[in-house]
């Protein structure tokens, strides 16, 4: 009986103090920093701008000129154009150099040459049973 009395009390203060700890204040909710902000951002008023105030800031802006038309080229100068062209001898820049002469005649054995000495350099595989 003395249990049941004790357990009966305890119940009885903790839902005293669950129950206090859940009441609020109208104090509490007021938020000073935030109202105190809120009033300084509405009182702000921006400098006024001078209307020459973007002079030092923007360029005037000046169309360029339109491009010429290329003149074209009369058919005596495009007959002589054609002649130097087909005169003139190709560029010989891509030829082998003479140094290399033993290069070429290998190239010119064909590839087969090549690939029997890259097969020479790998080990034969032996059958795997």
């Amino acid at each position: 009986m003395v249990a049941s009395l004790v357990a009966r009390s305890f119940t009885r203060s903790a839902t005293m103090t669950a129950s206090r700890g859940f009441a609020t204040s109208a104090v509490a909710g007021r938020d000073l920093v935030q109202e105190a902000y809120l009033r300084e951002l509405k009182a702000y008023k921006p400098p006024a701008k001078s209307a020459d105030a973007h002079k030092g800031q923007v360029r005037d802006f000046h169309a360029p000129s339109p491009p010429k038309a290329p003149e074209a080229p009369s058919s005596s100068s495009l007959s002589s154009q054609l002649e130097a062209y087909a005169s003139s001898e190709p560029d010989h820049a891509d030829a082998p150099a003479a140094s290399s002469s033993s290069e070429s005649s290998s190239a010119a054995a064909g590839g087969s040459a090549f690939l029997e000495e890259a097969r020479a350099d790998y080990p034969k595989e032996e059958a795997h049973h």
